[in-house]
């Protein structure tokens, strides 16, 4: 394993994931959470930094897991690797948080929707650095 390019993948994925929370959660999201406020704890923000490491172990992980099982097939191969990433995670993740809170559905498919492109966003990362010189 090349563990320089491995970390700047890491590094990269995570970057890139909490640009697109931000961006699909803070903005895109903005007004649907609003009306759904009294679903979230009233003192989130102060959990906010287990997200932030829980995402750091993510995206090590994630980069881990590609890097093992890297073939050298080009960006493609992220693709497909982030769509199986995205699978094992938000199908679980997105469906298993409709049955337990009051949401609804449409937003769990939006919220699926958004995790598969975020993974595959993510392989094609991963497959872009971790690539042969």
């Amino acid at each position: 394993m090349n563990i320089k390019k491995y970390l700047l993948a890491s590094v990269a994925v995570y970057v890139a994931f909490q640009a697109i929370d931000f961006v699909f959660h803070g903005i895109i999201m903005a007004d649907t959470y609003k009306a759904l406020s009294h679903l979230w704890r009233s003192d989130m923000m102060s959990y906010m930094w287990i997200m932030y490491l829980a995402g750091v172990v993510l995206a090590g992980a994630f980069t881990y897991i590609f890097v093992k099982g890297y073939e050298g097939k080009g960006l493609l191969e992220g693709v497909r690797f982030g769509i199986v990433a995205g699978l094992f995670m938000n199908v679980m993740g997105m469906f298993g948080q409709y049955a337990m809170y009051p949401v609804p559905f449409s937003l769990t498919l939006i919220w699926f929707g958004y995790g598969m492109a975020q993974y595959v966003i993510g392989g094609v990362i991963a497959a872009a650095i971790y690539r042969p010189e």
